[in-house]
């Protein structure tokens, strides 16, 4: 009798292991990156592009305490290690992405660091420590010094005031000097009551910066850094982010007549979408747009957002940049 019921019971455990091993798999979609809980703003694989908002009435005091073949990040595949924790946040942190003139410029990047209401410097702690970032993406650098420390931060009436150590403002020339600055910058505009950042070294307040001698009368905003950023800038996705299906893409532009093209690539490399779209302004003013674009993927997997503009003489691609982005069925 014992006998008769082990070999009943075979078939039933058999099938259930099947049923689990079903439940646990992604099926055909391949590893969807996990969406860790934010609630505000555009590399982690395939986050969505999301940061969090600076909690109301922050102190006021400084405190102590996101070409032709597609670009693929380093490891090809998502992370698939367990969901991000409750206890971790995405916050932007700009990097440069190296090109041509008109190619080159500020990019995005999503951040996931310790969840903190300090979230402004969270997002200035994870702009001085960019070496997984340009570990994993070749064609990114910054023009922060190595070394420079973070000694406070403040914010008070839409100005943040923030303070580094000396290294900041060592060497690199003019270039470099102009993309540091303008890196943190566009990191600490990304919260909406931050409108302008007041930069001080070691406490005193900067009026001329480095060695070139950067004029800075005041605090500085977006558009006081505008000759860091490429004829076509992408703030949204942010670079290695996920697209999201249909792919929402916003930033601004300025290119001549305003008229230029946004397309995404699958991984491997075929077109999937390529279509027209506008800034509010170009020739000689940067507008904003924002575009919507509809794809299918058979798979999630990695493929290129890609912009550029048509020349004015024959039509040719011009200024073309590549972000690598995740898609996602539809």
């Amino acid at each position: 009798m014992t006998g008769h019921r082990r070999r009943a019971l075979i078939p039933a455990l058999a099938g259930l292991l099947v049923l689990i091993a079903a439940c646990t798999t992604s099926g055909g979609l391949g590893p969807v990156p996990t969406v860790p809980p934010t609630t505000a703003p555009s590399i982690e694989p395939g986050p969505s592009d999301e940061t969090p908002s600076i909690p109301p009435s922050p102190s006021a005091s400084p405190s102590g305490s996101p070409s032709s073949s597609p670009s693929t990040p380093a490891s090809g595949e998502p992370s698939t290690s367990p969901s991000t924790p409750a206890e971790t946040m995405l916050v932007r942190a700009y990097y440069v992405l190296d090109g041509a003139q008109g190619v080159e410029g500020l990019v995005p990047t999503l951040r996931v660091v310790p969840k903190s209401t300090g979230v402004a410097r969270s997002a200035m702690q994870a702009l001085l420590d960019p070496g997984a970032v340009l570990a994993k993406y070749s064609q990114l650098s910054t023009g922060i010094p190595s070394g420079t420390k973070l000694l406070g931060i403040a914010i008070k009436n839409g100005v943040a005031t923030v303070d580094f150590s000396s290294e900041f403002e060592s060497g690199g020339g003019s270039t470099s000097a102009a993309y540091r600055l303008g890196q943190v910058t566009y990191t600490l505009t990304q919260f909406p009551t931050v409108r302008s950042v007041l930069f001080q070294v070691e406490g005193t307040t900067v009026t001329t910066f480095g060695s070139e001698g950067i004029v800075l009368d005041g605090p500085q905003t977006r558009k006081d850094f505008e000759a860091q950023l490429p004829s076509i800038f992408v703030d949204r996705p942010a670079f290695g982010a996920a697209a999201g299906n249909p792919a929402r893409i916003t930033g601004n532009a300025n290119v001549f007549e305003a008229t230029f093209r946004v397309a995404l690539l699958d991984g491997s490399g075929k077109s999937l979408v390529d279509q027209q779209a506008m800034a509010t302004c170009g020739s000689g003013c940067r507008g904003t747009f924002d575009v919507t674009l509809q794809y299918d993927v058979p798979k999630a997997q990695y493929g290129t957002l890609r912009v550029y503009f048509g020349s004015a003489k024959d039509g040719s691609p011009q200024d073309i940049r590549d972000y690598p982005v995740w898609l996602t069925p539809n």
